[in-house]
């Protein structure tokens, strides 16, 4: 019974677990304070501050590749996938935790795969976006890229990035839906 009970659960766990580390993920690091964040942080709500999050790590990653205004269209269309799919992932768990308490284990398990699925779509997006900026990038900026883009085991608090707590928003947004 011990089996049957792992078994049926281990693809909910997969799930949660991949969905939980793309959430994660997408918040590399407390954002610094900028005019955006500003404001005390105890009125703001939670999607307003994962937002903001997502904002910083929009213009950390700008900064760090040294993105031209050449590249600017391509850039453009990367960041605003990023802050589509911060919002697209915020909302469903915002309406998954409102109706958690009303779930079936059935209902439970299809949330499990609608976030799943949202994920994958997600990336694939992201993906795109990234190959059409990644392919008028300077040889330079590749190799930025390339190093920000490696996959790094994650930190305590389930961020991603290197040792030295500089945010590591490229690698955060590529091993995320955002």
């Amino acid at each position: 019974m011990n089996k049957l009970i792992r078994k049926a659960a281990l693809p909910a766990v997969l799930s949660l677990a991949l969905f939980a580390g793309t959430a994660m993920a997408q918040s590399t690091a407390p954002a610094a304070a900028s005019p955006s964040t500003a404001a005390p942080t105890a009125t703001k709500s939670h999607a307003q501050r994962r937002m903001d999050e997502v904002e910083q790590q929009v213009s950390d990653l700008h900064d760090e590749l040294n993105i031209t205004d050449a590249q600017s269209s391509q850039w453009t269309a990367y960041a605003q996938v990023m802050r589509d799919n911060a919002q697209r992932t915020g909302q469903a768990l915002h309406q998954r935790h409102q109706q958690m308490e009303s779930m079936s284990a059935d209902d439970s398990m299809k949330s499990y795969a609608q976030l799943a699925q949202l994920n994958a779509d997600n990336m694939q997006k992201l993906s795109s976006a990234f190959s059409a900026l990644y392919a008028v990038l300077s040889p330079e900026q590749k190799q930025t890229a390339d190093e920000l883009f490696k996959n790094r085991p994650p930190r305590a608090g389930g961020h991603h990035g290197d040792k030295g707590g500089k945010p590591a928003s490229a690698s955060s947004a590529a091993s995320s839906g955002t």
